[in-house]
């Protein structure tokens, strides 16, 4: 059963409630329809603004698109997610960073030494990690903005992809499937937690 809030506790309207959450769904298949340059950098211009811990902002893409770069790519996913990604119109490599640190003096100017700090802290890759994934959170959303339908995986070859795709200490976490959906995209909805499940007040 699907709740909706009374009117008034969320700032946004239903319709917006609805196409970043309660009607969007992971896509498994999609049309041919292409995900402009243009479509892309709209998407990143929006989820940027999210909050990260220092400013950090560890989330690095690797936009897949050509024949030539989906043929490298997917061999290098699990079975089961191999089809869907040879028929999506973009597919995102995304990655932490765990030399983030080096833009600390743009990026969270306010703290001298922000840098160097994060440097010898042996926490930054954890950290990295951790901040790309909230970044994937709202990627996720910043899709579903556009329009378009997301398919998040874990299931892929991390080491693979990383010597494949990615530059310096990036790490894999996700790859994404973006697009309009295709024929049959989806799977049947499975029931979400309801509030008392999952929320303690005290």
């Amino acid at each position: 059963m699907t709740t909706i809030a009374p009117e008034g506790l969320l700032a946004i309207d239903a319709s917006a409630q609805d196409l970043l959450f309660r009607e969007a769904r992971t896509a498994n298949t999609f049309s041919a329809e292409p995900v402009s340059d243009e479509q892309l950098r709209a998407i990143y211009d929006l989820v940027k603004w999210a909050p990260t811990a220092m400013n950090a902002q560890p989330l690095r893409l690797v936009a897949v698109r050509t024949p030539e770069a989906r043929e490298r790519l997917v061999p290098l996913m699990s079975e089961g997610n191999r089809a869907k990604t040879a028929s999506a119109p973009l597919t995102l490599i995304v990655a932490a960073d765990e030399d983030f640190h080096e833009h600390l003096p743009v990026t969270f100017p306010h703290r001298e030494g922000a840098r160097e700090a994060m440097h010898a802290n042996p926490g930054r890759p954890a950290m990295a990690r951790f901040n790309a994934s909230i970044q994937l959170g709202y990627l996720i959303l910043g899709i579903r903005a556009a329009g378009l339908a997301a398919g998040p995986m874990a299931g892929f070859d991390a080491a693979a992809v990383e010597k494949e795709f990615l530059d310096g200490n990036q790490r894999a976490i996700a790859v994404v499937n973006a697009g309009k959906p295709g024929s049959d995209a989806w799977f049947p909805r499975n029931p979400r937690l309801d509030f008392e499940q999952a929320v303690k007040l005290v």
